[in-house]
């Protein structure tokens, strides 16, 4: 009994060798156990913080206009990155092909929301999400050339469409019916260009989904749709592919919620439903709005006109195009009031309340002045406003943008005639890609630019005999004073008030 005890004993006695060994153990155990597992997708992206995306820089996906970060699929994404409680930290693709070459990356972002569409060869290498919008593949041509009216027609046309993008592939397939069919492809260009394209008519055709085309038929006249060659694609975020399915499980119960909350449909209806468009709505509408609404909102435009050395009725003109006179108006981005301030430009300029048209017009007022202020003095007066206006609709960032684009072409970037001819090329990927700011609608600034200045004309021309107690002076189109008491000319054809 005495050796058996003395035996055991021993056995149980720890020596450090045997307390090493025994913590060694422990470990692997507790490793084996899975206390050691790393963490999954969905948990690093919520202890580090950051949903980090790519996109693309188009209309259709991610820009920045007046009111900052934009589009569907960021504003879609930017959602999720909130439910996840996580920064959301965007990056962009130059073309479809980097943009999964990244996503496939090591160090590259977790997640692709790009108006994506699955195919069995994109399958091969990314996880797709459920569909959360479904298009069509649409055939765009000019209207006045011939209608084509099916696949067949397609033969013997200049095609040109986005390298690796979907159309691509259905062209590609719709050749083993058609071998004579020819295309290019050019991932140089975003679907917004080849719209620009058919409507110059540099090119017969393209293809484009239905959603792009619904958002941007307004801004090419000449564009229609000719037939529609597939009739459902499924728009789908992407993830890298491999075992983990955490941030896709997520990301399917978010899409899930989205539809059933009705997200998606407010977001579809607000891109992609009907897009509002600057433009002249008529002198004769004019007219009448001076008669029936502007006298509610004289003096206030007057007020603020003195306060910022600003003639009235050039604030006057801003406020009837931006929401006609109409201190309720609310646009599609949640834009408000009278002279339609965003909420960061309306808080900076001290407006509480954007739907008080006194507050309103105070607000915008004080803006613009501080846009005039802000441009470099090189501009000078004849020109700072129209710049200044400018900036107002689109932002001093991509003012600037565009001016070193007039700069590089040999122009004048302080000259509004020579940068308005290059405001519109930031819709255009060869330029916009070149630029700190990237994509904006570059056409739209000019437009609004052009409208005030008619307005203004017309204002000038119904208030000029009562004001300055003059004769309608004629001559060229007049540059706006900065002090609201400076007598300004300005030569508007009576005529345009009957058109």
């Amino acid at each position: 009994m005495a050796f058996a005890y003395n035996a055991r004993m021993h056995f149980l006695t720890f020596t450090p060798l045997r307390c090493l060994l025994f913590c060694c153990a422990a470990n692997l155990l507790a490793m084996l156990n899975g206390c050691g597992k790393p963490p999954t997708t969905l948990e690093r992206i919520q202890q580090q913080g950051v949903l980090h995306v790519i996109t693309r820089n188009s209309p259709s996906t991610y820009f920045q206009d007046r009111n900052g970060d934009t589009g569907f699929e960021y504003e879609l994404v930017k959602r999720f990155a909130d439910q996840l409680g996580v920064e959301l930290k965007i990056e962009t693709a130059d073309n479809i092909d980097q943009l999964f070459t990244r996503l496939a990356s090591a160090e590259g972002p977790v997640l692709a929301a790009a108006a994506l569409i699955s195919s069995p060869e994109r399958a091969a290498h990314v996880r797709f999400s459920d569909p959360y919008l479904e298009v069509s593949s649409q055939v765009i041509y000019n209207r006045n050339n011939t209608r084509p009216k099916q696949p067949k027609d397609l033969i013997d046309k200049s095609l040109l469409v986005l390298k690796g993008s979907i159309h691509a592939n259905d062209l590609s397939a719709l050749q083993a019916d058609l071998p004579e069919l020819s295309y290019d492809v050019s991932d140089q260009v975003e679907s917004v260009d080849l719209l620009r394209m058919v409507d110059e008519q540099q090119i017969d055709l393209t293809l484009v989904n239905s959603n792009q085309v619904a958002m941007n038929q307004v801004y090419f006249p000449n564009i229609r749709v000719a037939f529609t060659l597939q009739d459902s694609h499924q728009q789908r975020w992407a993830i890298a592919a491999g075992d983990d399915v955490s941030l896709l499980n997520e990301i399917n119960r978010f899409l899930a919620n989205a539809k059933k909350s009705g997200l998606l449909l407010h977001l579809t209806e607000r891109y992609y439903g009907h897009v509002d468009t600057l433009g002249y709505v008529g002198a004769y509408a004019f007219a009448r709005h001076l008669q029936q609404r502007l006298p509610s909102y004289e003096e206030s435009f007057r007020d603020a006109a003195k306060k910022y050395a600003i003639d009235w009725r050039l604030l006057a003109a801003m406020g009837y195009q931006e929401s006609h006179w109409l201190p309720t108006a609310t646009s599609k981005t949640g834009v408000r009031g009278l002279m339609m301030l965003t909420q960061r430009t309306a808080k900076a300029m001290g407006v509480s309340n954007r739907l008080d048209p006194k507050q309103s017009i105070q607000g915008g007022a004080r803006y613009i002045a501080k846009l005039i202020e802000q441009l470099p003095e090189g501009i000078h007066e004849a020109d700072r406003l129209w710049f200044a206006l400018a900036s107002y609709n689109v932002g001093m960032g991509h003012l600037e943008d565009a001016r070193k684009l007039t700069a590089a072409e040999g122009l004048d970037p302080n000259k509004w005639l020579d940068v308005k001819t290059i405001l519109p090329r930031l819709a255009q990927k060869q330029w916009y890609s070149k630029t700190r700011y990237g994509y904006a609608r570059g056409g739209e600034p000019v437009h609004f630019v052009n409208n005030i200045r008619r307005y203004y004309d017309i204002l000038t021309w119904v208030t000029q005999p009562q004001i300055e107690g003059t004769s309608i002076a004629s001559g060229t189109t007049h540059t706006p004073g900065f002090e609201p008491n400076k007598s300004t000319t300005g030569a508007v054809d009576p005529a345009v008030i009957s058109q």
